[in-house]
């Protein structure tokens, strides 16, 4: 797949997602096989006030390529503002938020507010694709609920005024993250647009990124949530698309040594103060899978310190240890 002259190869990508796909975390993804990660979601209206956690959400790696940087808003002159400060950050790509289904996001007609408002959506795009030289995405569900199914519209009038490429979540606004994925609204969009389309949504076996290529016409596959606590998930895919071939899960050595990299990674970024409060979720993620470690899971909870953090890893390895040897 290529979006303008970027080419992603394999098609397999890591979704932007607040508080997880950070600089850490799109390095690992990318190591696992993400071919293309974008950052988290860059407010346009804080940004405009020179937000300094906006220009951090923007810090790109050295030599991280390619890579998107995710904005979002809905008045077409800030974006337009923001989508310039980000391709002088060194993004690939701009894409836009269309999809986030927080309620203090969609309030100020953010997100996927702009579902609901066609004229402001298409004005939106059009004011980023004048604003910039790189490509311009849109990141979009599939419409605010089951009675306004609007990308399938919506889509080609992004095509219209120049978005390169449009990453689909095969959900509405009310159905937040609970109710399953219908893949056809994927292939309803497919029918309407022929730039790059990509599929989001319910991904989270080799096997569903297969299916989604096959029933709903995608180009690409972006995977969100199942790369949480695991990131060889890209590499899964990846593989099996080629091959035909599972490759076996990580060991717990490898979850370990993945965990450890991640926590002094987040503590180099941002220090401890504020990594570690971070990467209490990203460890419970790693420390699964065995059987009793729901509380090591619960001690994530409680660090504070990065040595308390490493510690529980350990822990949690020789626990892990000890349980395949038992069963074995």
């Amino acid at each position: 797949m290529k979006i303008g002259n970027t080419v992603i190869d394999p098609p397999i990508l890591l979704a932007p997602m607040a508080g997880v796909s950070n600089r850490a975390f799109r390095a690992i993804s990318r190591s696992q096989g993400a071919s293309l990660c974008t950052t988290e979601m860059v407010n346009a209206n804080a940004l405009a006030h020179r937000s300094a956690k906006s220009y951090w959400l923007m810090e790109l790696d050295p030599g991280e390529t390619p890579v998107g940087i995710q904005i979002a808003g809905s008045d077409p002159e800030l974006m337009a503002q923001a989508a310039v400060e980000a391709e002088a950050h060194g993004a690939d790509l701009v894409d836009i938020n269309m999809g986030c289904p927080v309620k203090k996001v969609v309030n100020n007609g953010d997100g996927s507010a702009l579902l609901n408002d066609a004229d402001r959506a298409v004005s939106v795009v059009e004011a980023v694709v004048q604003a910039v030289k790189i490509p311009v995405t849109v990141k979009m569900r599939a419409g605010w609920d089951h009675d306004s199914i609007t990308a399938p519209d919506l889509a080609p009038l992004f095509e219209k005024v120049g978005a390169q490429a449009i990453a689909l979540h095969a959900r509405t606004r009310s159905d937040q993250y609970a109710r399953p994925a219908n893949w056809d609204f994927i292939r309803q969009v497919r029918e309407r647009v022929s730039i790059p389309l990509i599929g989001n949504g319910d991904v989270e076996t080799p096997e569903d990124a297969l299916r989604m290529l096959e029933t709903t016409g995608a180009d690409a596959v972006m995977i969100g949530r199942a790369s949480f606590g695991d990131p060889w998930i890209f590499r899964r895919v990846t593989h099996y698309l080629d091959k035909g071939e599972h490759l076996p899960p990580p060991s717990a050595e490898e979850r370990a040594q993945m965990a450890r990299w991640h926590l002094d990674r987040m503590v180099e970024i941002k220090g401890e103060s504020v990594a570690i409060p971070e990467m209490r979720k990203q460890l419970a993620w790693y420390l699964k899978g065995t059987p009793g470690s729901a509380e090591f899971r619960k001690r994530t909870q409680k660090l504070t310190t990065k040595a308390e953090a490493s510690a529980l890893i350990s822990e949690w390895l020789e626990h892990a240890r000890h349980e395949e040897l038992t069963w074995n």
